[in-house]
């Protein structure tokens, strides 16, 4: 064998004792790593791994009917630091050199400094802020995680950033806001500061607006207490919360409450409710509460008027019942709007109930219209006991009273019809539940009352709630199916008798409104104590529907207390400013033929 042929194996005996050496290195490592060194670097790598921490999802948007946000998330955030990394991490800065002017050198901060500038920005004490790291310490020397402040805006995150304390950073937080205020804060509600749901909407209908938050970890720098870009681990996914998607026209709203806010000043009335519904569909275009609440500030109005009392002040009707009264009489076809009677001031009946009107006068000789006209108690005692009990109770359940509306706001009040008749009504009570006492009601089931009436004698489920927008895109609508309590020709009837209270009753001059067709009635009722008795002030109000000929919307008012005007001639402007605005707003068309003529007496 030549020299020439030795040379290329000497190459490759070469190249392999050089790969085996290679290989050789990396075994030994590996074995250092994996096995020698294993839980050294594995305790390392913890340490550079942050604890799984929140990820938040965001609280569904609460919208009006034409999308208007009524709350919303808004960007918040949490200062953190780590207290273990706090304790040890050593912070250099680059400062000007005092020796040399032209140049910089690098000072290590001491820890109770960085202290008290992260407090100065988060408005604690440098002692404050040493306590928590203190404390997370002493119950875990391994603690990672510490709230320094919770929810601060973006100016201050900021300033945090600006500090550049590695050891301190932010967590994104959404936030609940409220962009309109005080406008339908009683129907909306708030939530803690935590992000817990404590009223109205917000917690009624958390079920859909809840967000799901998530939980994530990442490793870091050890130097520098950086995020290293790709390093998250997700342990839980956040999901966001649906849209809910109101009945309510937040200009309408905000106009309704405008005009009820000024009556109740200008009467010196102690609160005030005015309900504004769709007739056709039971939908909730407003519903006004004064004093009303800014759920951006609960904490500045009184507790008991922070919620809705449309929903959860029961009250006796009084005299807006009689139209109820007068329907079902017609509807079992024992009575119709010329039927007649005589009404005296006072009747005793044969079971003993003494029943009486409300001033003194004459025997009158009225139809049933007349009834509703004078708002007779004798007369509509005389009409009601046409019917049975029974037959009347049962009647009171199918328009809805007794029990909740569909809406389910948060505390809603099912009235109370004085329990069963057969076996609770006494006498005075079985003709008393005729004309709108010895039973309670919400304002928004009397406004349902109407709406059924006007509506052809087919009741609307009430709604508040349109949908609910999942975060999927999914929607859940409100229930829209009708029933029908009384029939077409007895609502009828019982319309054409509300146009003739609305042109010819005491108060016609004071809620007239030109070019449409109204049914209205007007009521005065006494307002429970809470001790089983009344109080001695009075509730009044107004509840109709327009255009009579083609009825659109209820509107139903009622104040509380108007010591400057203790009558319906305190809420029957109210019913014509809201009712006005509300025709006026959804332009509708006026009347054609004008009310039908029907004989008050006979």
């Amino acid at each position: 064998m030549n020299r020439t042929s030795r040379h290329p194996m000497r190459r490759i005996l070469l190249s392999a004792a050089v790969l085996l050496a290679l290989v050789g290195v990396f075994v030994v490592r590996l074995v250092d790593i994996q096995i020698v060194r294993a839980a050294e670097l594995n305790e390392q790598a913890q340490d550079a791994r942050s604890e799984p921490v929140t990820v938040w999802g965001s609280r569904g948007d609460i919208v009006d009917a034409n999308g208007k946000v009524l709350a919303d998330s808004v960007m918040r955030y949490d200062i953190v630091l780590s207290p273990k990394q706090a304790s040890k991490a050593i912070v250099e800065r680059e400062v000007p050199d005092p020796d040399n002017p032209d140049k910089t050198k690098d000072v290590v901060v001491p820890m109770p400094e960085l202290a008290a500038e992260l407090g100065e920005v988060v408005g604690l004490t440098g002692d404050q802020v040493e306590g928590i790291i203190s404390a997370e310490l002493a119950e875990d020397p391994n603690a990672d995680y510490a709230y320094v402040a919770k929810l601060v805006d973006t100016e201050t995150y900021e300033k945090v950033k600006a500090l550049d304390i590695p050891w301190v950073y932010a967590d994104d937080h959404p936030s609940r806001r409220y962009p309109n205020g005080a406008v339908a804060g009683n129907l909306v509600g708030w939530v803690d500061p935590d992000g817990e749901p404590v009223a109205g909407l917000e917690r009624s209908e958390d079920e859909c607006l809840a967000s799901e938050n998530g939980k994530v970890s990442y490793l870091h720098s050890l130097q520098d207490w950086v995020k290293i870009p790709g390093t998250e681990i997700v342990h839980k996914q956040a999901h966001d919360g649906g849209m809910l998607q109101l009945t309510i026209d937040t200009d309408l709203q905000w106009a309704v409450q405008r005009i009820a806010e000024a009556r109740v000043q200008e009467v010196g009335a102690e609160w005030a409710t005015v309900t504004v519904m769709e007739a056709k569909t039971g939908r909730l275009l407003a519903v006004a509460d004064v004093p009303t609440v800014d759920p951006n500030k609960p904490s500045a109005t009184d507790e008991e008027d922070r919620g809705s009392r449309s929903f959860t002040a029961p009250f006796e009707p009084g005299s807006t019942f009689k139209a109820l009264t007068a329907a079902s009489v017609i509807n079992a076809g024992l009575a119709d709007p010329f039927s007649k009677i005589t009404a005296p001031y006072r009747i005793v009946f044969p079971n003993g109930a003494n029943i009486n009107d409300s001033s003194s006068h004459e025997d009158l000789p009225l139809t049933l219209t007349g009834v509703l006209i004078e708002s007779s108690n004798t007369g509509m005692s005389q009409f009601g006991e046409l019917m049975t009990d029974r037959a009347r109770y049962d009647d009171m359940l199918k328009f809805g009273l007794g029990s909740p509306t569909e809406v389910g706001f948060l505390a809603e009040e099912p009235g109370d019809l004085h329990g069963d008749p057969d076996e609770d009504w006494d006498n005075q009570t079985k003709y008393a539940t005729m004309f709108g006492q010895g039973l309670t009601t919400t304002a928004v089931q009397i406004a349902s009352v109407y709406q059924t009436i006007a509506n052809g004698g087919v009741r609307m489920p009430v709604s508040l709630v349109d949908r609910c927008i999942n975060e999927d895109g999914t929607a859940t609508p409100a229930p829209s199916k009708g029933e029908r309590v009384i029939s077409a020709e007895a609502a009828s009837e019982t319309s054409q008798m509300l146009e003739r209270v609305y042109q010819d009753a005491w108060l016609s001059d004071e809620w007239n409104i030109p070019g449409y067709r109204v049914a209205a009635k007007t009521g005065t009722a006494q307002f429970p104590d809470g001790k089983g008795g009344y109080r001695k002030e009075y509730l009044v109000s107004v509840s109709g529907f327009a255009p009579a000929d083609d009825p659109q919307f209820v509107v139903s008012v009622s104040i509380m207390n108007p010591v400057k005007m203790n009558s319906s001639a305190a809420s029957a402007p109210v019913f014509q400013e809201v009712m006005s605005q509300v025709l006026k707003k959804y332009r509708t068309v006026p009347s054609g033929a004008p009310a039908p003529e029907l004989p008050a007496t006979w």
